[in-house]
């Protein structure tokens, strides 16, 4: 019986949005301190008994953090006009832009959870039964 390895990281970013179509003060400019908690997961380890580098994840989150950090979400493609910024849409987003960087036959980026406040979170994971 084989097992699965899982490792996570977070990050932190400030950003305003408003949701297109929402009946509600959310349709109104405003902002959120979001955290992000982006995690991946494999069978084995490599050679030297690492699932991911912490770092090779931390720099790809880190590139897509900075796109979104301290921006009118808005205003930044695909969000202007194809995707609504929702919670969900960006874990889905941060997700898709991780895991083009981190990955392999080994290991996978499967889900993003992105808190808007502390008690309010959006999960995005891939369908896969796993790496």
């Amino acid at each position: 019986m084989g097992g699965l390895f899982e490792v996570m990281i977070e990050r932190n970013f400030s950003s305003a949005h408003q949701l297109r179509g929402y009946k509600g003060k959310c349709e109104n400019l405003h902002g959120h301190n979001y955290r992000i908690e982006i995690y991946a997961r494999g069978r084995e380890l490599d050679n030297i008994g690492l699932l991911v580098d912490f770092g090779e994840l931390k720099d790809a989150a880190d590139e897509v953090v900075a796109y979104l950090d301290h921006r009118n979400i808005n205003e930044l493609p695909p969000f202007d006009e194809e995707l609504n910024p929702s919670a969900e849409n960006l874990a889905r987003y941060i997700l898709e832009r991780v895991a083009s960087r981190v990955g392999d036959e080994r290991v996978s980026v499967f889900k993003v959870r992105c808190f808007e406040t502390p008690t309010s979170v959006a999960t995005y994971q891939t369908e896969e039964s796993g790496v």
